[in-house]
């Protein structure tokens, strides 16, 4: 099986994309990608940027990306109550090449916060939005509180933990 993983943040020590690599690592069998958006920055998008400009060439690696994969890890790191700019400037390119951007693959979605809201707006808001992009949600979970409950890369939590297991059982 192959697993594409990661956080849809664009910070360099992402709690999100540790999320999501760690969850992936737990399939067993799996051949694992880690995705990092920093290798996708383009432009802002723009409908006249893309008239002047074409799409960038990261919008399609990105779609390649997801078409390679069986299954879809992501942890969406939440700034103001939504999606970061890396990952929705992303999305918005992506989706001029393909409206389908998930293309029905399998996608297990994740958020966490170093405090106790675990990212869930976010959360909500991915859960409400990606079937209309042909994600085939397998099931989610917020984690809080990240820095307590994951240490040395490894969730110290066993509820969490177990949580995240039958979540991949899924798969």
């Amino acid at each position: 099986m192959k697993v594409l993983a990661f956080g849809a943040s664009s910070s360099e020590q992402s709690i999100n994309k540790a999320l999501a690599s760690y969850t992936a690592s737990l399939i067993e069998g799996a051949s694992v990608t880690v995705l990092d958006l920093n290798d996708f920055a383009m432009p802002i998008f723009s409908e006249n940027r893309e008239k002047e400009f074409g799409i960038p060439e990261e919008a399609q690696s990105f779609i390649d990306e997801i078409a390679d994969a069986d299954l879809i890890v992501v942890s969406f790191a939440e700034h103001n109550g939504s999606y970061s700019a890396a990952y929705k400037n992303t999305f918005d390119w992506a989706s001029r090449l393909v409206k389908k951007v998930y293309q029905n693959k399998s996608v297990i979605v994740l958020s966490t916060s170093p405090g106790p809201g675990g990212a869930q707006n976010v959360l909500n808001l991915a859960l409400n939005n990606l079937p209309f992009f042909d994600a085939n949600v397998l099931g989610s979970l917020s984690v809080p509180s990240f820095y307590e409950v994951m240490k040395e890369g490894e969730i110290l939590d066993a509820s969490v933990k177990q949580s995240l297991l039958d979540l991949i059982a899924k798969a």
